[in-house]
């Protein structure tokens, strides 16, 4: 007969049994692949991670950009819809709210009137001229002319390449980091620098390799990532929600990088 285990042990393979089944972060040592059904990007080095993620984006037709930026201009939220021909979407901070169009160099910003009334970026209440100019053009979409000194800064908020190039940069020596998720889908962090300080990237470990999202190094932000080659339609506004504003576009009071 075949004689019974000690109770001591029959109570260790039962705990052993119960964490591998509970825990999904201790899949390896559970004798589990974690890249199981994965792109494989979780068995690279950090430096190919990253690498993958950049050109996963850089080869995308289109992505929604949304978070926070914070800039010495202050803390900005950023909800866009970006493509290689234009953007739409908008900008708030604690001074100002507005929205952006761009189809190829047609640029349209819509603000309320308290943007408008300000346009002067000067300290002094508005006039009553002001005011009334202000109310006629909220919330109307105003063309930006591209010889304006803001256009250039505004259009940057619309392009898919400039502000992903911006807003995705790494500081520091790469390393990998924890398996998570992001919006139901598996990643693998890439953090730079001393405990993330110099970024930290969640890249998907499904389906291609995007970044889908990104804390900014020194706390400059946190941005999430997604709709990647999902299109979306981008059209003119009608001539009754457009209107001239005739002088300078003011400036926002920070770049956002």
């Amino acid at each position: 007969m075949t004689p019974l285990p000690p109770a001591g042990r029959v109570r260790r393979v039962a705990l052993s049994a119960v964490l591998c089944a509970g825990l999904a972060v201790t899949l390896t040592a559970c004798g589990e692949d974690p890249d199981a059904g994965t792109n494989g990007i979780g068995k690279l080095s950090a430096e190919e991670i990253e690498t993958k993620a950049r050109a996963a984006a850089d080869a995308a037709a289109s992505v929604r950009l949304s978070g926070t930026l914070v800039s010495k201009g202050g803390t900005y939220k950023l909800n866009m819809r970006l493509k290689h021909d234009g953007g739409t979407g908008s900008l708030t901070s604690k001074e100002n709210a507005f929205e952006l169009l761009r189809i190829d160099d047609a640029l349209f910003l819509k603000a309320d009137a308290g943007f408008w009334s300000h346009a002067d970026g000067g300290d002094e209440e508005p006039g009553k001229s002001d005011m009334d100019a202000a109310e006629k053009l909220a919330d109307k979409y105003v063309k930006v002319p591209k010889g304006d000194p803001s256009y250039k800064q505004f259009r940057g908020f619309t392009d898919m390449d400039v502000l992903l190039d911006g807003l995705l940069g790494m500081q520091g020596e790469l390393s990998k980091g924890d398996r998570t998720q992001v919006g139901g889908l598996r990643t693998i962090k890439v953090t730079a620098g001393e405990g993330g300080r110099g970024g930290v990237l969640d890249v998907s470990l499904e389906g291609k390799p995007f970044p889908l999202q990104f804390a900014r190094a020194g706390g400059a932000g946190v941005l999430t990532l997604a709709d990647w080659d999902k299109d979306f339609p981008l059209a003119e506004p009608a001539k009754g929600e457009t209107v001239d504003y005739g002088r300078q576009i003011p400036k926002t009071s920070g770049s956002g990088g």
